[in-house]
């Protein structure tokens, strides 16, 4: 498997070039801010007019991850949707992409600050869950122990050219935007920055998956 391998308090996880994380003990693939459904809640806010793939290629980025990993368990770390009618209004083909991900395994919906309330499809569906000591959440809070989040869409720069990108210090981990469309905010800003001590690294994604200091 073609990913950068580290240690979060006890778990031994693996940071892929798609931009999943993987927990090989626990069989789980865990994605954040996948914002599908952005093209059209653009178009429908008076936004930007963007070609309406993005569903679609995400969708395809995550079959691929979960083909890679054989993961049996999924969690999304909220904005799975760009808005909660974005996620009612999803197209037939990508509705029925999603439900054949979702077919046979345990998958949890943490809901995200872009999609506050269920959007129509089964599984399981929380604020946030802790498993084996570690929190899981949308948005980085104060945990008293370690901490997987997302919300922020990291992204450094590799060779001047911009790549998202995991962080993480050993002890909180921020996950990089899921989705096709989503775009990013630097990792030396302060909101992301300001989260961690000396030592933290930025892990890159793309071709493959690199750890270089923030």
């Amino acid at each position: 498997m073609n990913g950068y391998a580290f240690t979060l308090g006890p778990a031994a996880l693996i940071a892929l070039p798609g931009r999943a994380l993987f927990w090989p003990d626990r069989g789980l693939l865990i994605v954040s801010d996948l914002h599908l459904g952005k093209s059209e809640r653009m178009a429908r806010r008076g936004g930007a007019l963007l070609p309406p793939y993005d569903t679609a290629a995400t969708l395809a980025r995550l079959d691929a991850d979960l083909q890679v990993t054989g993961a049996q368990s999924v969690i999304c770390l909220g904005d799975s949707f760009d808005d909660t009618a974005a996620g009612l209004g999803l197209g037939d083909e990508d509705r029925a992409t999603l439900s054949r991900l979702m077919q046979g395994r345990d998958w949890t919906w943490v809901l995200g600050n872009h999609d506050p309330h269920p959007a129509g499809f089964a599984g399981r569906h929380c604020n946030e869950l802790t498993l084996d000591g570690i929190t899981l959440r949308h948005i980085a809070g104060i945990s008293e122990g370690p901490e997987i989040s997302g919300h922020y869409h990291p992204k450094t720069r590799l060779a001047g050219q911009a790549r998202a990108c995991f962080v993480t210090d050993g002890t909180r981990l921020i996950m990089p935007a899921y989705g096709a469309y989503t775009g990013g905010l630097w990792c030396d800003a302060p909101a992301i920055a300001g989260l961690f001590g000396a030592g933290a690294v930025a892990i890159l994604t793309g071709k493959s998956a690199v750890a270089v200091p923030l």
